[in-house]
């Protein structure tokens, strides 16, 4: 669902699942800052998202914005769904480690400022 959003049509959309929301929040409030139209949506199930009506689901990832970015502190891959081909994706590619999680987001770059320099990326 649609978490938050600066302005009338987004330029870029964040897309977080559980705790990684609050990443994507936090770059969201820096490219607001910097004037970029910005959605976040947070997706807690994306088995519950895809039961929903095509109408809703439109709505919440509209197919004429495709510069997304996901942010997952699990597997990455699986969003290539929601970001297409273009699309951006924080997460691990490889894996997992054991240490404390702050520690773990640092060492797969799993931030909020990987986030806010992706989509910059893609602006």
């Amino acid at each position: 669902y649609v978490l938050w959003e600066s302005g009338k049509r987004p330029q870029v959309i964040l897309i977080g699942t559980g705790s990684e929301v609050s990443l994507a929040m936090e770059a969201a409030q820096r490219l607001a800052a910097d004037g970029t139209s910005v959605r976040v949506v947070s997706m807690p199930c994306c088995e519950v998202f895809e039961k929903q009506p095509a109408e809703y689901r439109e709505s919440v990832l509209p197919s004429g914005v495709t510069k997304r970015v996901a942010v997952e502190a699990a597997i990455a891959d699986y969003w290539y769904k929601y970001v297409g081909l273009d699309g951006k994706i924080i997460g691990m590619r490889s894996f997992g480690e054991s240490a404390p999680a702050d520690q773990l987001y640092k060492l797969f770059g799993i931030t909020a400022d990987a986030v806010y320099d992706a989509a910059v990326s893609l602006l």
